[in-house]
């Protein structure tokens, strides 16, 4: 076990009180949590012994709440572990709490949860981002050493941009989905929100491998072994905040300097990659959130005058207005006669962008993007409405449609707010993501938050 780390144990342990008299009162402000409980364990032993972490409030922990940021599931307490939980439990890491999120994972701001208020440690008048906004802003407030969240078009990394923390999307079926509540299961994978990059790496080495519970869990593939030197990056790059451009041109001037060789390069499917992920995402919602019908598990009215009538009055009282409107996006786009002008049409721009990016990687060890074009933004932004926070996305989504491995690394601040990059790299590369990102923090460091009195990441 890293000894930094250990040495970060043994203070808090022995200083107990100290952590909770700082903690309690942080997250009073930051609302990271929804089910908090930071009087962890002693220490277990393993390559984590007794890291505390947080779980965003969609994976299953035994004898924790698993609400889904829902009035539908506010009440539900998982009987099970997810699987990459449980591997971190063997390694020594102990889980403190369940971390607020968007309802279901729809959202880009974590303000569209049921059940709470997440704020950004950073700018508590501002969103901490979404869906894992509650994940990214426990650990950038230094109340956990990492937290995992979800992402299925960006919710890990952007609201790790949005944080200045680094955020993982890793390989599709690395980490096995088994104990993750399913919005679009051929997109979502576990994700890492850490302020530390080595810890991000140990944490998703702990996390991966194939799993008899999830069938579309894999090994990872072993990686090509060369060091990273050319970097894609997008040629003509406009319609971004400027405070988010200055960012990526002082980013670019740093991998200049590192000795990186940047290749332009053009995507002319990336103008597709919004509409075809949210064409492909509210699909596979409306198939994956008809279980929730109030009969089995979940809000159920008190009085029905029958089966349907109680699945209308649990739906319409247990879901959010966002997520209604996912969910009749996909029925709509599955409904017979449009199943091929819309979704069948969606996914074959997936294989173009698929096809895109691999001819990228023909010529490039990575590609690098902006996370996300604005910076984190105020709570109830009306020029943030939740239609141009999807065609925000842009940059994020792609990584899923092609299930390459993609990480938001902390670029700088602009303005007292942080800005993420965003590497991508072929199937199975998550080590030149960590590479190339380990390379560019020996010049531009992770920030801290101002306010945080205990970084696990040092």
């Amino acid at each position: 076990m890293d000894p930094t780390f250990e040495t970060r144990w043994s203070q808090f342990s022995a200083k107990k009180q100290a952590y909770l008299a700082y903690a309690r009162p942080m997250e009073q402000k930051v609302g990271s949590f929804l089910t908090y409980r930071p009087d962890v364990e002693a220490p277990q032993a393993g390559a984590l012994q007794g890291l505390p972490f947080a779980v965003k409030d969609n994976i299953a922990v035994k004898n924790f709440p698993l609400t889904c940021g829902s009035r539908m599931l506010e009440t539900l307490v998982s009987p099970y572990t997810a699987t990459a939980v449980a591997r971190l439990q063997a390694a020594g890491a102990v889980v403190i709490g369940k971390t607020n999120l968007d309802e279901f994972g729809m959202g880009s701001s974590t303000d569209l949860s049921a059940l709470g208020k997440t704020n950004n440690p950073w700018d508590f008048s501002r969103v901490a981002g979404g869906s894992s906004g509650g994940s990214a802003a426990a650990a950038a407030a230094g109340l956990v050493s990492f937290a995992l969240g979800t992402d299925t078009g960006g919710s890990v990394r952007q609201p790790a941009s949005f944080c200045g923390v680094y955020g993982l999307k890793p390989t599709y079926g690395t980490v096995s989905r088994y104990g993750m509540t399913a919005y679009a299961s051929s997109l979502e994978v576990m994700g890492i929100a850490s302020k530390s990059l080595a810890l991000t790496e140990k944490v998703y080495g702990v996390m991966k491998g194939r799993d008899p519970h999830d069938q579309t869990s894999l090994d990872p593939a072993p990686g090509v072994a060369r060091a990273v030197k050319t970097i894609a990056v997008l040629d003509g790059l406009t319609d971004l905040e400027p405070a988010v451009q200055r960012a990526y041109e002082a980013t670019l001037d740093h991998l200049k300097a590192l000795g990186y060789r940047l290749l332009p390069v053009h995507l002319g499917t990336l103008d597709y990659a919004v509409p075809a992920y949210y064409t492909i995402a509210t699909a596979e919602a409306s198939a994956n959130l008809a279980r929730f019908n109030g009969i089995r598990y979940g809000l159920r009215p008190e009085y029905a005058e029958n089966p349907e009538d109680l699945i209308r009055k649990s739906r319409t009282a247990g879901f959010g207005d966002e997520v209604k409107i996912r969910i009749m996006l996909g029925t709509y786009v599955l409904r017979s006669g449009f199943q091929d002008q819309y979704y069948t049409k969606a996914q074959k721009v997936r294989t173009a962008i698929r096809n895109d990016l691999q001819k990228v990687f023909d010529q490039a060890d990575l590609l690098m993007t902006p996370t996300f074009p604005t910076r984190a933004f105020v709570h109830g932004d009306r020029s943030m409405t939740p239609y141009q926070q999807k065609l925000a996305d842009k940059f994020t989504v792609t990584a899923n449609l092609a299930g390459i491995p993609a990480l938001s690394f902390p670029a700088g601040l602009e303005e007292g707010l942080p800005v993420g990059m965003q590497f991508m790299a072929p199937a199975f590369e998550e080590g030149r993501l960590f590479e190339a990102a380990a390379k560019f923090a020996t010049r531009v460091a992770a920030p801290d938050c101002p306010g945080t009195s205990l970084d696990w990441s040092k």
